[in-house]
């Protein structure tokens, strides 16, 4: 029994029984490769040592793997797929936009030309103005404070991007001296100078013709007072459920504008005919 033991011991701890013949246990104590072997003969307290550590430690593993195993099958319900929807019942329109919605943001002035030139960098803008612009501007434009465009004044602008912001260096001057200028980015509608209001969604027609014509002035004259003068923003989504945005369908649009509408053509698409589109603007709130 102590032979049998001391082979699963040694066998388990990386020793041997089999490397000194006669003698019928020997652990290995210090095993390392390439390195001198040194092996301890078995004795009733080293045998008791090993024995319950590989009696602990098959315990464990025991009771751990169990316990792992029940634990993920008990969680894997919860991920394998989604709640079925209620039957009939269709979830709020989520707001897709149809087009890459952008917006100006206030005008910034920090800095003036007094000490060395005019620096709006975004670096400082962000920390003076928290939560006032996105993290990706799409654009960036700069006017003096009385309004006109940085590259319409003898100024040369060391940097105008929206990555750095803008800035005016007077040493770059013929002159001298920057002018003081104001800096605005384009970012999306949470981050727009005045609210964005939505207009409901209309569906004038539908692309049994000759195409979906959802332009903006039949829309107004079968809606009337219910789109604003100037729409800042269109979206359009296919009428039908999951309410595909329209630049995602791949269909080819002859009209696609916020001050004249959407337009879907049959005679533009591969397959001759279109989606059926609905449309919304976006409107400055007038309250």
């Amino acid at each position: 029994m102590r032979t049998q033991t001391a082979r699963i011991v040694t066998e388990l701890f990386g020793g041997s029984t089999d490397e000194h013949p006669g003698q019928p246990c020997n652990i290995c104590v210090f095993c390392r490769p390439g390195k001198k072997t040194l092996w301890r003969p078995c004795t009733s307290t080293t045998m008791i040592k090993l024995v319950c550590i590989a009696m602990v430690a098959g315990l464990v593993f025991d009771l751990v793997e169990p316990m792992e195993k029940n634990q993920m099958n008990s969680l894997s319900p919860r991920f394998s797929k989604r709640p079925p929807r209620p039957a009939g019942r269709e979830p709020e329109l989520e707001v897709y936009s149809s087009v890459p919605i952008q917006c100006w943001t206030e005008w910034f002035n920090r800095d003036n030309p007094s000490r060395g030139g005019d620096r709006e960098t975004l670096s400082r803008l962000r920390r003076l103005y928290p939560g006032k612009i996105c993290l990706n501007p799409a654009g960036i434009e700069a006017t003096t404070l009385s309004g006109t465009p940085a590259d319409k004044t003898e100024d040369k602008i060391f940097k105008s991007d929206t990555t750095t912001g803008f800035i005016c260096r007077n040493r770059d001057q013929k002159h001298g001296q920057c002018n003081d200028y104001r800096v605005r980015f384009s970012c999306p509608p949470p981050y727009c100078s005045k609210k964005v209001c939505w207009t409901k969604w209309f569906d004038r027609d539908n692309p049994s013709g000759t195409g979906d014509w959802e332009t903006l002035s039949s829309l107004r004259r079968e809606n009337q007072g219910k789109i604003c003068e100037s729409p800042w923003f269109i979206e359009v989504v296919t009428k039908d459920y999951p309410h595909t945005p329209a630049i995602q369908t791949g269909e080819n649009f002859y009209m696609f504008s916020p001050t004249q509408g959407f337009v879907c053509r049959q005679k533009d698409q591969s397959s001759k005919t279109c989606l059926d589109y609905k449309v919304r603007f976006g409107c400055p709130c007038t309250e």
